[in-house]
């Protein structure tokens, strides 16, 4: 574990996203971030090749000709709501780093992750088959990923909350493991919690003793 100091999870968040844009009028603003919102929750129900771009303008109460002035693609909707979503969770992990208990913290930014795999697993393949992986936007939003989850483990650890020789990616691979497996199907809409709290549970470190061995004697009185 190192003992530099880490970048801030929201900042790094923003610094990837860019600040060339001009800033909006408030109800512009407030149209902008109402698309995003409703186009995250379509893909997250349905997936980002079966939602037209008419039911999100539908969805937000804007016409179409608003979200065309916002995103003058569907591609340029998918990245957005992507990188926001990136950002939104980088924002939680700053806050989980808050937190009194870093147990709490890392198990909360484990769930927190598990719901982007809803939305990610759909926006990811549309965005791997037109920008590809090596993408400015797929490889800062990895970055965001892997420094949040690296910042919160190694805060458990130190706590005592998590054991040592697990690794960030570790986690992360774990998480999207369970989201193929699970693949959040209607039949049984419990697993995903059931597998996460197993994955919890062995995070936890063990007993000083080792597992399964007895407790240590007492010294004999002299």
């Amino acid at each position: 574990m190192s003992g530099t100091k880490a970048a801030d999870p929201a900042a790094l968040a923003c610094a990837s996203a860019g600040s060339g844009e001009r800033p909006m009028r408030a109800d512009a603003r407030r149209n902008y971030e109402r698309l995003l919102r409703e186009a995250g929750a379509a893909f997250a129900e349905r997936g980002a090749d079966d939602v037209s771009l008419e039911e999100i303008a539908r969805r937000s109460c804007v016409g179409i000709g608003t979200l065309y002035r916002h995103f003058p693609t569907r591609q340029a909707l998918l990245e957005a709501v992507y990188r926001d979503q990136v950002e939104t969770l980088a924002r939680q992990a700053t806050d989980f780093l808050s937190w009194e208990s870093a147990g709490e913290a890392l198990h909360a930014w484990l769930r927190a992750m598990m719901a982007f795999g809803v939305t990610k697993k759909s926006l990811n393949k549309a965005l791997l088959e037109t920008i590809g992986k090596q993408s400015e936007l797929l490889t800062s939003s990895g970055l965001v990923l892997r420094q949040c989850t690296a910042q919160l483990l190694e805060r458990a650890q130190q706590a005592g909350a998590a054991r040592g020789d697990v690794q960030g990616t570790d986690l992360l691979r774990l998480v999207h493991g369970m989201m193929l497996a699970c693949d959040y199907s209607q039949s049984d809409p419990e697993q995903p919690e059931r597998m996460l709290a197993m994955v919890l549970a062995g995070l936890m470190p063990e007993p000083a003793d080792g597992p399964g061995t007895a407790p240590s004697e007492a010294p004999a009185a002299r």
